[in-house]
């Protein structure tokens, strides 16, 4: 009797569990529309009772949107996925995230989540070196920039205007024995900072600039539709943006949203970031192709509760440096 009734018990809560993840999830997203409409696709087909209505534009603008409408009093999404974990930082600084402990982890590298558990980590995006075929040598290291042979032929993103270039360029100072001194001699190389990362792709597959730095997914997406670009992870390792995934405070439906969460960190959902061409947070979702093994691939430590108190000062810092 005991027995029928525990499994009843646990069958009743296994039902509302799959109950409650249904009805409508607002996402608002920085990925790009394609990434993000099969995202959404995959997810509903793993949970047909919700459906999703998403947003996409690049993180500033989601989060002017959203300030907008906290400022109005009418917050409109369920869950955001963006670029880095600064802004999620902040977000969490003031009380507009929901935290979720109960978060399915298993399979899942927890260093890479909040420690509160208000936003979890999506996918590892790198930023490295790119180069063109044509260039005068291959870079192996970030010194490499600074090389006499490399004058005049760098390009890389701002920090003024990209989050990613941001976190980039506090992980180098962080990490680089010479600190701020390694963008100094960038400078002294004229080396070019400006736009974001798909300038950066312009300007050394056409040519004009021979190096760059870039996030990794693009220069090796370009190189399998044959653009004459290579993409290096220099040996001191890489800094990384992670797209995490947030459910916010004011949610109206937070059961589809932490669905929503549980399905983008399980091995299926990072099944489908590899299919994208991501490195997943996951080891066992195995690489897309193109990308060398995960030993090879050093991660290079970042603070961003630092990160995020130190934004302005370190802009002005990368201005001053540059001479923008």
């Amino acid at each position: 009797m005991r027995k029928t009734v525990l499994a009843s018990l646990l069958f009743a809560a296994a039902l509302g569990q799959a109950q409650a993840a249904d009805g409508k999830l607002v996402l608002y997203t920085s990925q790009p529309n394609t990434d993000a409409q099969q995202t959404v696709d995959a997810f509903m087909a793993k949970n047909p009772g919700v459906t999703v209505e998403w947003v996409r534009d690049g993180t500033p603008k989601i989060m002017a949107k959203l300030r907008a409408e906290i400022e109005a009093g009418q917050p409109q999404p369920d869950v955001l996925l963006i670029a880095d974990i600064v802004t999620m930082e902040g977000l969490k600084k003031e009380g507009r995230l929901l935290a979720y402990p109960e978060a399915n982890l298993a399979g899942y590298d927890e260093t890479l989540a909040d420690k509160d558990r208000t936003y979890f980590s999506t996918k590892l995006i790198t930023t490295g070196i790119v180069y063109n075929t044509e260039a005068p040598f291959v870079p192996e290291s970030w010194a490499d920039l600074a090389k006499p042979e490399a004058k005049g032929l760098i390009a890389m993103p701002s920090p003024l205007t990209s989050g990613a270039a941001l976190i980039h360029t506090v992980t180098l100072v962080e990490n680089l024995p010479q600190g701020w001194d390694y963008y100094a001699s960038l400078a002294t190389n004229g080396a070019q900072a400006a736009g974001g990362n798909g300038d950066v792709l312009k300007a050394v597959s056409g040519g004009d600039k021979l190096y760059g730095m870039i996030v990794d997914y693009m220069p090796i997406r370009e190189k399998a539709k044959g653009a004459p670009v290579e993409f290096v992870f220099p040996k001191e390792g890489v800094s990384a943006v992670t797209e995490p995934v947030a459910i916010l405070a004011t949610a109206k439906n937070p059961d589809a949203a932490k669905a929503f969460v549980d399905f983008l960190i399980s091995k299926e959902g990072q099944e489908v970031a590899v299919k994208q061409g991501y490195i997943p947070v996951r080891a066992d979702a195995g690489l897309p192709a193109g990308y060398p093994d995960r030993s090879a691939i050093k991660i290079l430590g970042f603070d961003a509760t630092a990160a995020l108190a130190n934004e302005t000062a370190n802009k002005e810092k990368f201005s001053e440096m540059m001479g923008q």
